[in-house]
């Protein structure tokens, strides 16, 4: 079970800022990071697009957590209502929860993988006196309060795909056997890549996904000469290679502590968020989730760039990323949100929030007007 939780630090991952371009899909990570609550990402492209890459680069970047020591579960100490029932108990009884702090996990899920090594395995004599005590943890448990990469994520088994959903939506993980019933927390980002050319991927994780990121290889011949240039250098020696970057790294990762500290005193003008509201009902979306998805990704953008306000650009990028598979379709109509149609309703938007908001100051003023006194006979 430890050397599942360590995949992650016994290789050395290409550098994450090595990366050539694919800018768009690097942002979307970082965001998700910054605030875990945007809900996730799908990278989708073609074979040797650096989706894989970039998020294992990721893992080096994540900034550190307080957990309680000795916890399987990563609890945090500070937080009563995501503890396991062990913490809970301790907490609840007065007893001060030891914490240490460690970085954020990244646990890979792979597409074959069972059952029982995702959510666990239960020894059922064990759970009627001990409870979790008796669970054998799986990998929901090793991914709480960390990330969970599902690399093919559309050719994952629909069974466990359920699985996956349950415990996305709930921030739960309920291990059943025999009428025997486990619970702990497992509340993690969810972070999938996928070739659309091997399937299309479920409606229901669609919408799981806060972003989706559409990945292409480097057209230029310059970006794609330092791309093979790079791959032969980290392959001659990898260790010297990421030492190179080691500094550009370093600074991504102290940029994101940075932004995790700023955002809770990053502010939305009303204007912003009535024009994402119009591009949510002028194209259609299912439910208000899209609404707020774009909100928190844009406030953690301007917070990466050391902004306390959120401008036009932050919720342009960030409703992109989030409206363009959720807009309702017909049967046969592209899955993708084209530039221009993206546009068109960006600026139907914006036309009529500043129409109302003439209409606003007209109404303001007559109010304001003062009345003018009859002539005398």
């Amino acid at each position: 079970m430890e050397e599942a939780s360590n995949q992650w630090t016994q290789k050395i991952n290409y550098p994450f800022s090595a990366i050539v371009g694919q800018e768009k899909m690097k942002t979307a990570l970082l965001l998700n990071v910054i605030n875990p609550q945007i809900g996730g990402v799908l990278i989708r492209g073609e074979r040797g697009s650096a989706k894989t890459i970039a998020v294992r680069g990721l893992a080096d970047l994540l900034p550190g957590i307080e957990v309680v020591e000795g916890c399987r579960f990563s609890c945090d100490p500070k937080n009563i209502s995501k503890m396991c029932s062990m913490c809970r108990e301790a907490y609840e009884g007065g007893e001060k929860l030891p914490a240490v702090r460690r970085p954020m996990k990244i646990i890979e899920l792979p597409v074959g993988t069972t059952e029982d090594r995702v959510v666990g395995t239960l020894n059922i004599e064990r759970a009627i006196t001990e409870g979790v005590k008796a669970l054998e943890i799986g990998m929901l448990a090793e991914a709480n309060r960390g990330i969970l990469y599902i690399d093919n994520i559309n050719l994952l088994d629909d069974h466990i795909m359920d699985v996956l959903l349950d415990a996305a939506a709930m921030g739960v993980n309920v291990v059943e056997r025999e009428g025997v019933s486990v619970s702990h927390p497992a509340s993690f980002m969810l972070v999938g890549s996928m070739n659309p050319e091997e399937g299309e991927l479920r409606p229901q994780l669609h919408d799981r996904l806060a972003f989706h990121v559409d990945v292409k290889g480097i057209a230029g011949i310059q970006g794609r000469l330092k791309i093979m240039n790079q791959a032969m250098e980290f392959e001659r020696d990898p260790i010297y290679f990421k030492k190179l970057y080691q500094e550009s790294d370093r600074e991504i990762s102290e940029n994101i502590i940075k932004a995790q500290k700023l955002l809770p005193r990053v502010t939305i003008k009303e204007k912003f968020l009535r024009i994402v509201a119009r591009m949510c009902i002028e194209l259609d979306v299912d439910g208000h989730r899209p609404d707020i998805i774009i909100t928190r990704a844009a406030m953690a953008r301007a917070a990466y760039e050391g902004r306390r306000t959120v401008t036009e650009e932050d919720m342009v990028f960030a409703s992109e990323l989030t409206l363009g598979f959720r807009m309702r379709r017909t049967p046969f109509e592209d899955a993708a949100l084209g530039s221009s149609k993206f546009q068109q309703v960006l600026d139907l938007a914006k036309k009529h929030e500043a129409e109302s908001e003439r209409q606003k100051r007209r109404g303001t003023r007559k109010k304001a007007a003062p009345k003018t006194k009859g002539k005398k006979k």
